[in-house]
């Protein structure tokens, strides 16, 4: 899975004037599924998110992470993410997983964290959304969890 995630001030999601979504200080997170991800990106996924240390501490270090900085979690779904631009000037998506694997896998993320961070919101997967929100630092930093290959 690829996420781009961003220590916002507040991030909100709107979809034909309405708003879906909203958060406070935390983190705004664009996620894509790609072939090969299971659960196992998706846990491994939220499990990076959640620990990450992203947040300053009372010495300004970046040392909390989001749980500990009390900060909430949104989830926007971003098949863009996948984009190939090494060739030509129209990117190629086919890295991504089509929606019938990476809706489920998408859904499974915010399930799963929403049972350990209960506000969590998300996005409407395939939705024709608008993403605002106020980056802190700026601090944006880009994530990958590899699709499991074959082992022994």
């Amino acid at each position: 899975m690829i996420a781009l995630i961003q220590r916002v001030r507040q991030a909100q999601v709107d979809i034909e004037n309405q708003t879906v979504a909203k958060i406070g200080a935390g983190m705004a997170v664009l996620v894509c599924a790609e072939h090969g991800d299971t659960s196992a990106q998706a846990r491994r996924l939220l499990d990076k998110l959640l620990a990450l240390r992203i947040f300053s501490d009372q010495q300004g270090k970046m040392n909390l992470n989001l749980l500990q900085a009390g900060g909430q979690l949104l989830l926007v779904s971003q098949f863009t993410l996948a984009a190939d631009t090494r060739k030509g000037n129209r990117p190629g998506f086919s890295r991504a997983a089509p929606p019938a694997l990476s809706q489920p896998l998408f859904d499974e993320l915010v399930s799963m964290a929403r049972t350990r961070l209960p506000d969590t919101q998300c996005g409407v997967f395939g939705a024709d959304m608008q993403l605002s929100l106020t980056n802190d630092g700026p601090v944006t930093i880009p994530l990958h969890i590899a699709p499991d290959t074959a082992s022994s």
